[in-house]
């Protein structure tokens, strides 16, 4: 029986994995490499990969590590960090990612995504749009890692994006990230409900039910979490885990 995939998110600084609290406060989990080991062995659903200093850097996520990953991934996984030009996807494509994440150039330049779509295929370009809430309350897109705010309403870019040929949105409040008390589930439905692509739900997942709530209430094709997968435990130690195909099925089917 189909049931929503549940992905983990894994950030990248310097090669490192690490995690934050809304885009910011990082901390050191440990080798990437090896907890792709941990989920082949878990069995998890897909994984995702950000580097989150590469388009502030202007370059891309490295090519040696996709194909690292890519020799040792079970499952489909994407990659993200400073992509700009087709010739970035096809290189990452050709290191064994299946999927590109795109967030910065698609918002500075959404012709990029129609582009990139028509050359690679809808089912390869994924939009991870980052979101922050303004002091007079209205949500705007951001860029750069979170630290550049554009003048984009959420809804409206997003339609945008999956009119130019989009695969898939990642969206995540930026406010929520590693804060572990919830998604935004207001935001992933007015983002869900406006498209007919899939919507991945990301940043604030605590447990479980936050998943299902995702994907319930916020109407989210998948549900992506960060650091539920990396920790354990109200201290915050740090463990690699994926809960089970089992409880998965019972949670989501």
């Amino acid at each position: 029986m189909f049931r929503p995939r549940v992905i983990p998110v894994l950030l990248l600084r310097n090669l490192g994995l690490v995690k934050s609290i809304k885009f910011k406060d990082y901390r050191y989990i440990g080798d990437p490499i090896n907890a792709v080991k941990i989920f082949n062995d878990l069995k998890a659903d897909e994984l995702v990969f950000l580097d989150i200093n590469a388009s502030n850097e202007k370059r891309k996520i490295s090519l040696d590590f996709v194909r690292k990953v890519g020799d040792e991934c079970n499952m489909p996984f994407s990659v993200g960090g400073g992509i700009r030009t087709i010739e970035d996807i096809r290189e990452i494509l050709n290191s064994g990612a299946e999927k590109v994440v795109i967030n910065s150039a698609a918002a500075e330049n959404p012709e990029f995504v129609r582009i990139a779509s028509e050359e690679f295929g809808s089912s390869t370009i994924v939009v991870c749009i980052d979101v922050k809430k303004k002091l007079l309350g209205n949500n705007v897109v951001c860029i750069y890692s979170g630290s550049k705010m554009t003048t984009l309403d959420p809804v409206t870019y997003a339609k945008t994006i999956s009119e130019k040929g989009a695969g898939e949105i990642i969206i995540q409040n930026i406010s929520s990230d590693g804060m572990m008390q919830g998604y935004d589930i207001n935001l992933i439905s007015e983002i869900s409900n406006s498209v007919t692509i899939p919507v991945i739900a990301c940043s604030g997942a605590g447990n479980l039910e936050d998943l299902k709530s995702a994907i319930v209430k916020g109407n989210a094709s998948a549900a992506a979490a960060g650091s539920l997968f990396v920790y354990f435990g109200p201290r915050r130690a740090v463990l690699i885990n994926y809960p089970s195909q089992d409880e998965l099925k019972e949670l989501l089917s």
